[in-house]
């Protein structure tokens, strides 16, 4: 009927409609740009009441986590034997990444219209869901109360966010909306990876444990913000008008 509104095809109507995308991915992206941001914020504060004793290139992330104060059996997600840690805001640190963790998981169900319909946007998306269940497994279970749950969350995190971001750099292929940002999702996605692997080989180089641990989860944090960024500067589907000929 002449006047009826409907919401224009989700994808492949780049000529007609430009490269636009559903209001629900800038929801989407404000969530995960929302959980990086206040993660970020959270670890500042959480060393900074962890004192001087704090190293970024010696002490773990997940030390900023530690729930008691004195030696507990592991050390971070790989090591084994005895460590030390002392983090008077625990409680920030670990709400935080639980707080991620959850804003990732809604994130990225939210950001599913971004994507041309294919088995990469599947999978990528998946991957990251699962980075954002092992971000909280990984507040859940702090270090020194239970390491098997805390390595097996960090690793989930560590892994699904590299592979997400190399399935979902290969998920933006012919999709002008995402000029530029398929090489730089791919890259990224690598970085973290031979990160994880140097990591877990306690090949540290001069970056030390800390510093290696670090280089895995700075390239999603960034990936997260930089693309939450993008997303939300892409104009939005506006309803359009079906025509007499249209309607058929």
């Amino acid at each position: 009927m002449a006047g009826e509104q409907a919401p224009p095809p989700a994808y492949s109507v780049a000529d007609r409609y430009g490269p636009l995308v559903h209001r629900s991915v800038h929801h989407g992206a404000l969530l995960i740009i929302i959980g990086a941001l206040q993660f970020l914020a959270a670890m500042v504060v959480t060393q900074i009441g962890y004192g001087s004793s704090y190293s970024l290139r010696d002490n773990y992330i997940s030390d900023l986590g530690a729930a008691y104060c004195g030696t507990f059996s592991g050390t971070g997600a790989f090591g084994s034997g005895s460590h030390y840690a002392c983090s008077p805001w625990h409680v920030l640190f670990n709400v935080s990444i639980v707080l991620m963790g959850l804003l990732l998981v809604l994130g990225a169900i939210l950001l599913r219209t971004a994507f041309p319909v294919r088995r990469s946007r599947t999978i990528g998306l998946a991957l990251l869901v699962l980075t954002g269940i092992g971000s909280i497994g990984v507040g859940l279970s702090p270090e020194d109360v239970n390491i098997t749950v805390h390595v097996v969350s960090a690793l989930l995190a560590f892994v699904g966010g590299a592979f997400a971001l190399i399935v979902l750099g290969f998920a933006m292929f012919r999709d002008t909306r995402w000029d530029g940002f398929r090489a730089y999702s791919i890259l990224s996605g690598l970085v973290s990876f031979v990160a994880l692997i140097l990591f877990a080989s306690k090949a540290y180089l001069d970056l030390g444990p800390g510093g290696m641990e670090r280089l895995i989860v700075a390239p999603l944090l960034l990936w997260t913000l930089v693309v939450g960024v993008h997303l939300v500067q892409i104009p939005t589907f506006a309803p359009r008008t079906i025509s007499k000929a249209d309607a058929g």
